[in-house]
């Protein structure tokens, strides 16, 4: 099992829109690229959150050949939507978690 991790910095002037478009639009279509399973979304706490605050999406994979599936195919279409959405009033980074139980 893999976790897509994806860490994102938002302004607090978007900080209510946003919550609800990951819930009800973006993680959601990430579901169906049919490269992952199920998804969460965190809060993190303990941060600097004097520019906005700090959230964490993971997308759980079933493999990495899936993940590579969802990057060649789906992710730059994805992030193209997001930026054409949310312009600079957010910054994100990406990690590839592997879960091992």
């Amino acid at each position: 099992m893999f976790i897509y991790n994806v860490t994102t910095k938002i302004g607090w002037n978007i900080n209510d829109a946003w919550i609800v478009w990951m819930m009800q639009e973006h993680m959601p279509a990430l579901i169906n690229t049919n490269c992952f399973i199920r998804y969460q979304l965190l809060k993190l706490h303990e941060q600097d959150d004097d520019e906005g605050p700090t959230y964490v999406a993971q997308y759980f994979t079933e493999s990495k050949a899936l993940y590579n599936r969802y990057i060649e195919l789906y992710a730059d279409k994805l992030l193209k939507e997001t930026i054409n959405k949310w312009g600079d009033n957010f910054i994100s980074f990406r990690t590839l978690l592997d879960l091992r139980l």
